[in-house]
């Protein structure tokens, strides 16, 4: 028996069920409450069994607490929204099916099927209008078009490691060639301001872009509507069948969309299309000076040493504070990863001064031939 393996999917199990109980508590739709805590109990079930197996070989071994991640995720739910967490469940219940599915075909059983049930069952909440996961206000799960997991937490890390990672590149770089302090802050000032600015056209065009097709796509689902509504009805009787409604709820609820232009049109722009109307009055401006923000951040950590010291003494201080804000960073992904919060902050850590290391070194070479 792996007793670490089963340790660490017993804190999973623990983990799962407390995030299930903790979203439950704040739904307002009694359906919802019930399922999300049906699922609770579930996983609870299976740490009580992974429990009693660890306790045959350490008889002492005691259940242990929801883990400091999993709690960190919920409160960081109450700031970004409980997308994340939303996202990071359904994620959990796919590793399960797959690790059960796998698990299975080593030993000869059966595939009954029902394996991705659970993430059946998220995936089905998840879409639920009435599922409050957002603070208070109604959202949606990630449409078919977005990968799983997108929110603002994700934006936020990303966005700041990749404005630290190329500024202390860059500042090494000049700091290798032996440069004064000014042409330090000069070149990193510079990087920052770039690459801030670079990032925030990149995502104001990728809003608008993504906003102008989406706006087409409705305009040519209208032209639809108009030109044979009948045909866009059974499309839709069709696609609540595929979501497993009968065929006659499927007809009551297609029939209740069209009792108008304005909630056909609506219906359909969310079943067909997969959009959320929402998104379309995002702006883009204010998308771009987020990610303007956040990528300045990251980008001055390895910087602001260089105003108040130099040389040798400027160059360690930097360093020290990149590979904090490494650490940091590493450490907030493991929120979407799940991997050991150590493991994933030194990863980080490693990759940043691979790269300082050798832009640092390419600095030295060139320092020494042009001073030569």
């Amino acid at each position: 028996m792996d007793i670490s393996r089963l340790q660490a999917q017993l804190q999973v199990e623990i983990d799962t069920a407390f995030l299930y109980h903790s979203i439950a508590a704040i739904q307002e739709d009694q359906s919802l409450f019930r399922v999300l805590e049906a699922l609770a109990k579930i996983e609870e079930g299976h740490a009580q069994h992974m429990l009693g197996e660890l306790q045959k070989v350490s008889p002492n071994y005691k259940m242990p607490s929801p883990s400091r991640r999993a709690k960190l995720q919920l409160r960081l739910g109450k700031i970004f929204g409980y997308s994340s967490i939303i996202s990071s469940l359904a994620s959990v219940e796919k590793q399960f099916a797959v690790n059960t599915i796998r698990n299975k075909r080593k030993q000869g059983e059966e595939i009954s099927g029902f394996e991705h049930n659970h993430l059946k069952i998220i995936e089905a909440v998840n879409s639920n209008q009435a599922l409050n996961v957002s603070g208070g206000f109604l959202s949606k799960f990630e449409s078919r078009h977005k990968s799983v997991g997108g929110n603002a937490l994700r934006a936020a890390v990303l966005g700041a490691n990749d404005g630290l990672v190329s500024n202390m590149s860059l500042v090494m770089g000049v700091a290798g060639a032996a440069a004064q302090n000014n042409t330090i802050l000069l070149t990193g000032t510079a990087g920052l301001l770039a690459g801030a600015i670079s990032m925030a056209l990149g995502e104001w065009l990728s809003v608008q872009s993504s906003r102008e097709l989406h706006q087409r796509q409705i305009d040519l689902e209208m032209a639809e509507l108009e030109a044979s509504p009948e045909e866009e009805k059974k499309e839709l009787i069709l696609l609540y069948q595929a979501k497993g409604l009968s065929e006659s709820e499927a007809k009551n609820l297609a029939d209740k969309a069209f009792e108008s232009k304005e909630s056909a049109i609506d219906t359909l722009i969310v079943e067909e299309l997969g959009i959320d109307k929402e998104e379309l009055g995002g702006s883009a401006w204010e998308a771009a000076i987020t990610s303007f923000l956040l990528f300045s951040i990251g980008a001055i950590i390895p910087l602001f040493p260089f105003f108040f010291l130099s040389g040798f003494p400027a160059i360690l201080t930097s360093l020290a504070a990149s590979v904090l804000g490494l650490f940091t960073i590493g450490a907030s992904i493991t929120l979407f990863t799940g991997k050991s919060i150590w493991y994933s902050g030194f990863r980080q850590i490693g990759f940043g001064l691979a790269a300082a290391a050798v832009t640092y070194g390419i600095g030295s070479l060139i320092g020494v031939q042009l001073g030569g």
